[in-house]
């Protein structure tokens, strides 16, 4: 079973834009369902059947502002390097993964977090 997480990601011009994302498949939109849909089409049947993870709108003690600004960063490199046609960094992609494990690790503490306070 795959992991999605659906991350809220400002523009630089302040529109947001939805990011969806599965191991090394990832897709855009302007709601978290036309993101998750185009995420799907790019997914066998037996990669979807996973848990979907919607990212907190704002930092907290498990995934701060500035780790939700790099994270922005990053999807506006990634953004571009895909509408111009050229490989995104290697070392980018590889903090942007790193970034989005944090923040789905950071997903589950939350929960986890609220499960245990009831």
């Amino acid at each position: 079973m795959k992991t999605v997480a659906i991350l809220l990601i400002p523009t630089p011009d302040g529109s947001p834009v939805y990011h969806a994302i599965s191991g090394d498949k990832q897709s855009s939109g302007k709601t978290a369902g036309q993101a998750l849909d185009a995420l799907t089409a790019q997914l066998s049947d037996t990669d979807f059947g996973g848990t979907i993870v919607l990212q907190s709108f704002r930092g907290d003690p498990y995934f701060s502002e500035g780790q939700k600004q790099r994270l922005a960063e990053l999807m506006a490199a990634w953004r571009e390097a895909r509408d111009r046609g050229v490989e995104f960094d290697r070392q980018l992609q590889a903090e942007l993964e790193a970034l989005t494990e944090t923040e789905l690790q950071a997903a589950s503490d939350r929960r986890c977090l609220e499960v245990f306070d009831r």
